[in-house]
């Protein structure tokens, strides 16, 4: 009876458990439903601004031996492209496949509204006003006594003449002044104005705001003295001012800006040149780095130091690499556990739960095992599709020649004479022809690599047409497909503003120093920067006695000399 009675309870509890597990999954069902629909609409809005790298991730509910599908189009179908379908498994959750899968792109909208460009471009326009106001005020100083009415100087009808009159030794030091007005405009051009602002940083640059505040100052104190010389004599009755004296003037303030621009050229240009610290920087996700040697910098500055070498040294991020194919002799094990209610054949079932833990633990202990074989074998199978297409490349280009003028010539007579059918195309047409024969090949390298969101068809035949035009070999047609480096090679990338966000403890304005740490963070990308000071170098000399060079041969019977 008492059998009986846990047996109809397990049963009655089994059943509720399986209605349950109906209603959930017919919960579950409808929600992939409304999330299948919402994700339709989304693509189709989507579909004009992410061609030609149209990518689609299509969850599936279906149980493959416990695990979900995750199939990803990472192209659009072609017919003479190929199938374009990568389908990657795993036993993750819906949410995080999605966001996992998803390619990276900057969320929020591109700055480019009002209050970044005023950020952008005010430091440089007030470097600007504050650079034309200093080169003016030099020949606005001697032009002005030649006006008459502008300023109130003493210049008697007896006396003008005298006054204004410029000699000699007036006329070399104007034509000094000249000069100098010239070398500080090139100067001021090529250290200020000659390029625009590369980064827009959240502090103020000190140094160069330094150089700008000490030029504003000695304009204003030159101009404030220049007033005061020359409308004091006219105020008070003195002596009237030589012209001679006012160019002398204006020629000081000009040495007076060469010198300021001598040393904005030390502080701002030659100051970070020499190294002094060594740079190490790891990207997360996927572990790439790099070391450099790096100067002087302040912390926003050495940012955007980083952030250049980042996009022209390091190889492009794939996060389709992450995740690498699952051997086929993979399988994954049960992860129930089986218990009899009626205590019958005990034994058994402790030793089947005995077998699935000790399988389970050997699984676990053998898996760096299984990931360096799948590794093992993935590199071989990029070895070989990268053969493969190399052989493909070198056998389509030999079916292009050049034709010279005596040649086309010469081809157009046979084509009269129908004795030739080919004729004469042009690049575009030649890429169009020889492309089909080495498509599949580079479909499948593309594929493996993960390589296809980034490379579509029509950029492929630009770029083989480009090659043609150029007499490019089939190596370096490859290039952009075998070479994954730089960042900015990525069509993704190459955008006018790239946004990153600085993450540090200390304040952005002050210098690196040993020991400092920063971050730049953009999306899933982020990159870890530590700084370290370079060591002191001793250098010591060590002389070789000349006599100690001599040698000795030798001989021995058991020696083959």
């Amino acid at each position: 009876m008492e059998t009986e009675s846990v047996k109809s309870a397990v049963s009655e509890q089994s059943t509720r458990s399986r209605r349950s597990r109906s209603h959930t999954h017919r919960n579950n069902h409808r929600l992939h439903n409304n999330h299948s629909l919402r994700s339709s609409r989304s693509n189709r809005k989507a579909e004009d601004s992410m061609a030609p790298f149209q990518t689609s991730v299509t969850l599936r509910d279906e149980n493959r031996g416990g695990q979900e599908v995750i199939e990803v189009q990472i192209l659009p179908q072609d017919d003479n492209w190929g199938e374009n379908t990568t389908a990657l498994t795993g036993n993750t959750s819906e949410q995080s496949d999605a966001e996992e899968m998803a390619v990276s792109q900057w969320n929020g909208e591109p700055d480019t509204g009002f209050s970044f460009m005023c950020h952008r471009y005010l430091g440089s326009a007030l470097t600007g006003f504050v650079c034309v106001a200093a080169f003016l005020s030099p020949p606005a100083m001697v032009v002005l006594p030649r006006l008459p009415g502008l300023l109130p100087m003493p210049l008697l009808p007896s006396h003008q003449q005298s006054t204004l009159a410029c000699g000699t030794e007036c006329k070399g030091l104007l034509l000094a002044l000249a000069f100098k007005l010239v070398i500080l405009a090139v100067g001021a051009w090529a250290l200020f104005l000659r390029r625009p602002p590369r980064a827009t940083m959240p502090r103020i640059f000190l140094l160069r705001a330094a150089v700008n505040g000490l030029v504003l100052i000695c304009t204003f104190a030159y101009w404030l003295f220049y007033v005061v010389q020359v409308t004091e004599g006219g105020l008070t009755g003195g002596e009237a001012v030589e012209y001679r004296g006012l160019v002398s003037y204006a020629g000081s303030l000009t040495d007076t800006l060469l010198f300021i621009h001598y040393l904005a050229v030390v502080l701002v240009e030659l100051r970070h040149l020499q190294p002094m610290y060594y740079i190490k920087i790891v990207r997360s996700p996927d572990g790439e780095s790099r070391s450099y040697a790096i100067g002087q910098l302040s912390i926003q500055r050495a940012a955007v130091w980083v952030l250049e070498h980042y996009y022209t040294d390091f190889p492009i991020y794939n996060p389709y690499l992450e995740r690498l194919p699952v051997s086929k002799s993979h399988k994954s094990g049960s992860s129930f556990k089986f218990y009899d209610v009626d205590g019958i054949n005990n034994t058994s079932v402790q030793s089947q739960s005995r077998a699935v833990l000790a399988a389970h633990a050997r699984r676990r202990d053998s898996s760096h095992n299984e990931r360096f074989y799948e590794e093992h074998d993935y590199e071989r199978r990029v070895k070989k599709r990268r053969a493969r297409l190399i052989t493909a490349a070198e056998e389509a280009f030999t079916h292009i020649k050049r034709l010279h003028n005596d040649q086309g010539d010469a081809l157009n007579r046979h084509v009269l004479a129908n004795t030739v059918p080919a004729i004469p195309m042009d690049p575009h047409e030649a890429a169009q022809a020889v492309f089909p024969s080495m498509a599949r090949a580079l479909q499948k390298y593309l594929r493996i690599t993960r390589q296809q969101p980034r490379h579509s068809v029509e950029s492929i035949l630009a770029h083989l047409a480009k090659c043609l035009s150029h007499d490019f070999t089939p190596r370096a047609f490859l290039e952009p497909y075998l070479v994954p480096s730089p960042v900015l090679q990525n069509e993704k990338e190459q955008k006018s503003v790239q946004t990153w966000a600085l993450i540090c403890d200390e304040l952005l304005s002050r210098s690196i120093t040993d020991g400092t740490c920063f971050q730049l963070r953009q999306n899933d990308v982020s990159l870890l920067c530590n700084v370290k000071t370079l060591p002191h170098f001793n250098i010591t000399e060590e002389v070789v006695d000349p006599k100690s060079n001599k040698f000795v041969l030798r001989l021995n019977s058991e020696t083959s000399v």
